[in-house]
C-alpha cells in the first residue's frame, strides 16, 4: 500500500479501477475486497486517521450464519434471523435487501478470514436487542474482532484513529469487557490477577516506545486488522487529508472525481466504480438541521470525518435518500464534559451503568420515563420526547462504587474534578439532589420509592425493566437481587449525570440495490456509483435490532459492491 504524503505525489491523469471515499470500517473493507480482486484502488480519507467512527466503536459486527455461529449457537439458522428481522423491521426497509445481506454474510466473512488479517470470534452471550421477538437469539450473530498487536503496523500505527480517551485507562491502555471484568476482580480471583498483570506489564512496555497502548481491542482492533491487510497490497493507494470536490458523471456512469488537499487539486479517472463510504450526513450543518432538528451537534459522539460533503455531490449525480424508517439516525444516551485541552468529551452510556441495580433515569420533572435496561437506541429516542430533550441518570453511593457512572469509573475515588466542573452532581439527600437539579423533590422521591419497591419484588410494572434476556444481560446477577437490573437507591450521598440523545450514526442514506449500487430518481442504478456503511440507506429501517447492525451490513455490502464493480465492463 502506498500512503500519499501529498496530493502532489499523485500523477496527473491518474486512473483507478475503484475509488473509495471514506476510510472507516465499511470503506476500508470495500478497498480491501477490491484489492483482493486485483483492482487498482484509491482510498480517500478527509482526516489524518483511518477508522472513522468504527475505531471508536465496540467493533461488533452483526452477521448471522457465519462459521462462528455454530461454535456458540449451533441451532441458529438464517431462517430464524430472517424471521427476527421481519418482526423487528417489517416494511421499514425492503425485505429483499435484508435477504441479500443474510445470503452473502457468511461468504463475506469467509473471504476476510481466509485471505486477510481480519479474524472474528463470537462472544458467548451477546443477545439481539429486541430479544422478546420471534427469531431473536442470545448469541452467535454478533462477531467481535480478535485483539490485534498494533506493533505489526510499524510506521502505519499512528494512522489508526486513537480510541476515545475516556474509554481507556492508565494513559491510553485499551480494555474490552473481558479486561474490565478481570480488572475489577483482580483482588478476588487468581485468574483475574494474572490477566490484569499481563495487561499492565504489556502497557508499561508499550509506553516506553509509543504514545499509547499497542494492544488494540474492539473497533481499534478491527481497524488495525483492516489496515494491516491493506498494507500488504501494492495495488492500494491511501490519500489522507483529502476531500472530494466534484463527481463527474457521463453517459456511461461515473467518469472521474476531483480531489482537493490544502489548495492542491487532482482529477482522477474512475474506470469501474466510485464507492461512497464517507460515514453519513450527521456532521453536515444543513442536513443535520433538516434530518435531526433540535439535536445539538455537540451531542454527537461519533468521529469527526462524516461531514456529508460527498452527499451533495452524489445527489447532483442523481442519488437520492431512501424512504421511511423509524428514525433517520441511530442513537445512544450521552453525557458530555469539557476536557483540559478545551475539547468536548461525549460519552455514550452503552452498557456499564444505566441498566445496573441502583441506577435510575428521570426527566427534568423527576419522573421515570424509560426502561433503563432497554437498548441505547430506544433509551435515546425516549429522551427526545422529554422536556429539553434531556434527563438524568441518578444513583446512590453503593452503585457508584460498584459500577461508576458515565466518565466516573468504579471505585468511588477521584470524584473531585467531576464535581468541580459540574459533570457529576452530588447531594446527601434526595431533597437536596432535586434542588440541585431543579426538579420537584416529591417527584424524585416518588421515583426512587417506586424503584426501591420494584427491587423488592423484582418486577417493574411501569417499564418492564429486566424483563427480557437482553435487559438481564445488561444487569448484574451478582448483586443478589430478584432482578439483575433492579436494586434500591438508599445509601447516600446520591449522584447524578445529565443525559442527552446523541446520534451515533446515520440510518438515512442513499437508496441502493442488492449490489450496493446507488439508485437514481427513477430507481434504476447509476452506473459505477455505490454506497456502503452509513452512506447506504440502512437495511434495518432505523430500528436498532442488534449489536453491530451498522458494521455488519457495512462489511457485507462492501463485499458485494467491490465484487460487482470488479466485474464491471464499462462501455
Amino acid at each position: 500500500m502506498q500512503v500519499l504524503s501529498s496530493l502532489s505525489a499523485l500523477p496527473e491523469a491518474s486512473a483507478y479501477d475503484l475509488v473509495v471515499v471514506g476510510a472507516g470500517g465499511a470503506g476500508m473493507a470495500a478497498a480491501l475486497f477490491a484489492a483482493l480482486e486485483g483492482q487498482q484502488v484509491l482510498l480517500v480519507e478527509r482526516t489524518g486517521h483511518v477508522g472513522g467512527t468504527t475505531a471508536w466503536s465496540g467493533g461488533t459486527t452483526w452477521i448471522p450464519g457465519t462459521r462462528h455461529s455454530a461454535s456458540v449457537n449451533p441451532t441458529d439458522t438464517l431462517a430464524d434471523a430472517k424471521r427476527y428481522l421481519d418482526n423487528a423491521v417489517g416494511d421499514r426497509s425492503p425485505a429483499a435487501l435484508r435477504q441479500t445481506f443474510l445470503d452473502h454474510g457468511a461468504q463475506a466473512v469467509d473471504v476476510l478470514e481466509n485471505r486477510t488479517e481480519l479474524h472474528y470470534r463470537a462472544y458467548p452471550k451477546h443477545p439481539d436487542y429486541i430479544s422478546d421477538l420471534g427469531g431473536s437469539t442470545l448469541n452467535g450473530r454478533a462477531l467481535e474482532p480478535l485483539p490485534f498487536d498494533g506493533r505489526l503496523l510499524g510506521p502505519l500505527f499512528p494512522l489508526v484513529r486513537p480510541p476515545i480517551p475516556e474509554f481507556t485507562v492508565l494513559g491510553g491502555m485499551m480494555v474490552d469487557r473481558t479486561d474490565i471484568n478481570h480488572l475489577l476482580a483482580l483482588s478476588k480471583s487468581l485468574r483475574s490477577f494474572r490477566h490484569a498483570c499481563k495487561l499492565l506489564t504489556r502497557h508499561a512496555t508499550d509506553r516506553l516506545h509509543h504514545p499509547r497502548g499497542t494492544r488494540l481491542v474492539m473497533g481499534n482492533a478491527l481497524v488495525g486488522r483492516l489496515l494491516h491487510s491493506l498494507s500488504k497490497h501494492a495495488n492500494v493507494t491511501l490519500a489522507l487529508h483529502t476531500s472530494v470536490q466534484r463527481i463527474q458523471r457521463g453517459a456511461d456512469g461515473i467518469q472521474s472525481v476531483t480531489l482537493v488537499q490544502e489548495g492542491q487539486r487532482r482529477t482522477v479517472a474512475v474506470r469501474k466504480g466510485l464507492v461512497l463510504a464517507s460515514g453519513g450526513f450527521n456532521r453536515h450543518p444543513q442536513l443535520r438541521q433538516d434530518l435531526l432538528p433540535g439535536i445539538a451537534a455537540d451531542w454527537c459522539p461519533a468521529a469527526p470525518g462524516h461531514t456529508g460533503e460527498a452527499h451533495g455531490l452524489a445527489q447532483h449525480a442523481g442519488a437520492h435518500y431512501g424512504p421511511g424508517g423509524l428514525s433517520p439516525a441511530f442513537w445512544a444516551p450521552v453525557s458530555k464534559r469539557q476536557r483540559p485541552d478545551g475539547s468536548t468529551a461525549v460519552f455514550p452510556h452503552f452498557m456499564m451503568d444505566r441498566a445496573k441495580p441502583g441506577m435510575l433515569a428521570v426527566n427534568q420533572a423527576g419522573n421515570r420515563f424509560v426502561n433503563e435496561s432497554t437498548s441505547y437506541h430506544l433509551f435515546a429516542l425516549a429522551l427526545q420526547q422529554q422536556p429539553g430533550m434531556a434527563g438524568y441518570l441518578v444513583c446512590d453511593a453503593k452503585a457508584l462504587r460498584k459500577y461508576g457512572i458515565g466518565m466516573v469509573r468504579p471505585g468511588g475515588k477521584g470524584l473531585e474534578p467531576f464535581l468541580a466542573d459540574g459533570y457529576l452532581v452530588q447531594a446527601d439527600t434526595l431533597d437536596a439532589m432535586a434542588q440541585k437539579l431543579g426538579m420537584p423533590a416529591p417527584h424524585l422521591q416518588a421515583s426512587v420509592a417506586q424503584i426501591n419497591a420494584y427491587a423488592e419484588t423484582g418486577v417493574d410494572p411501569d417499564f418492564q425493566r429486566g424483563s427480557t434476556a437482553y435487559s438481564q444481560n445488561m444487569g448484574d446477577p451478582s448483586a443478589g437481587g430478584k432482578n439483575p437490573n433492579l436494586g434500591p437507591l438508599r445509601e447516600g450521598p446520591f449522584y447524578a449525570v445529565r443525559l442527552y440523545p446523541g446520534d451515533i450514526g446515520a440510518s438515512t442514506g442513499f437508496a441502493t440495490d442488492g449490489d450496493a449500487r446507488v439508485l437514481g430518481e427513477d430507481n434504476t442504478p447509476i452506473p459505477g456509483l455505490y454506497a456502503v456503511g452509513n452512506d447506504m440507506h440502512s437495511i434495518m429501517g432505523g430500528v436498532y435490532t442488534a449489536p453491530g447492525i451498522t458494521l455488519g451490513p457495512g462489511v457485507v455490502f462492501a463485499y458485494l459492491a467491490a465484487r460487482h464493480a470488479s466485474a464491471r465492463r464499462p462501455d
